[in-house]
């Protein structure tokens, strides 16, 4: 695994590397470009990664940066892609609150011309010139797989979803629930939504905890915010030892609570860079178009 994944990583940074020597500094751009970045929330330390290493990425460039916080609400991010196609913004680079409600917003910077690029998340329909992202489906994949593992291949185990109807939530579900049809031994007792939220992810793991005071041996946490909640969860009704937690995002507090040993694995999807290819990419199609780069995991394991 170690091997692999230094690969994928020098893959990328070779990629990174080529494009960076294609895009010309903002001294020698022939003119200035407004980019909008649409974050489906700013409330989550994943997201404002994302948002400064664009807005790092847009100084460099010259390039004016409009942030726009959806507040996870697919109405307030449908209402800031028509502001910004009103403005005629050169770019955009959308992280979608939801796969279907922002398709047809994406649709609409169709018909008016302004490119799109994806970053972490897709809607289900128009088009984009790029879609900067890790693998959710392998990532959902690796954290189920090694909770399986570490459980033999038998136990309960609960499962903390996502904001309904993200590509991220759905692609992160599929890959777990691929990977333990593997292992018909383990039952999932509980999968209940918590919004990619650290405090949802404390209610909603309380519950779950009053629901089921003996036999849980796990938690998948879609997202490090809810695993994080979950975490504090245990802890407050003592039941943290024997459980294990895996998570995906790779944020400082989610690889924080892993060297801890609070968490066991957080599949780590790298956000900073996410957002720092899709600037340099929509840069650069503005000269000549750029392929499609995807961004690699990273796993962070407790104990290693």
């Amino acid at each position: 695994m170690k091997t692999l994944k230094m690969k994928l990583l020098r893959g990328l940074a070779m990629t990174a590397v080529g494009m960076m020597a294609a895009v010309p500094l903002a001294a020698s751009a022939a003119q200035p470009y407004t980019f909008a970045l649409l974050l489906s929330t700013l409330n989550n330390p994943y997201f404002v990664a994302m948002k400064d290493s664009a807005q790092a990425e847009a100084n460099r460039l010259g390039i004016k940066l409009l942030v726009l916080d959806g507040n996870n609400s697919s109405t307030t991010q449908t209402n800031q892609v028509r502001t910004a196609i009103a403005r005629k913004v050169d770019m955009l680079l959308i992280n979608p609150t939801d796969a279907t409600a922002m398709s047809p917003s994406v649709e609409e910077a169709n018909r008016a011309g302004v490119p799109v690029i994806f970053l972490d998340r897709r809607t289900d329909k128009g088009k984009a010139l790029d879609f900067f992202a890790s693998d959710n489906v392998d990532a959902g994949t690796t954290a189920c797989d090694f909770i399986a593992k570490k459980l033999g291949g038998k136990g309960d185990m609960a499962i903390l979803l996502g904001v309904p109807g993200a590509s991220a939530t759905n692609e992160r579900t599929q890959g777990c629930e691929a990977a333990l049809k593997a292992y018909p031994g383990i039952k999932v007792v509980a999968k209940q939504t918590a919004n990619f939220n650290r405090q949802q992810g404390l209610d909603v793991m309380r519950n779950i905890l009053i629901a089921h005071p003996t036999g849980l041996l796990a938690v998948f946490a879609e997202n490090d915010e809810m695993a994080l909640g979950a975490v504090q969860a245990l802890h407050a009704a003592n039941r943290a030892t024997g459980i294990t937690i895996a998570s995906i995002d790779g944020t400082p507090d989610g690889i924080a609570a892993v060297k801890k040993g609070d968490i066991a694995l957080d599949v780590a999807q790298q956000p900073a860079l996410m957002s720092k290819l899709g600037v340099m990419a929509g840069y650069e199609y503005l000269h000549s178009g750029v392929p499609f780069v995807a961004v690699p995991l990273q796993l962070h394991v407790a104990g290693k």
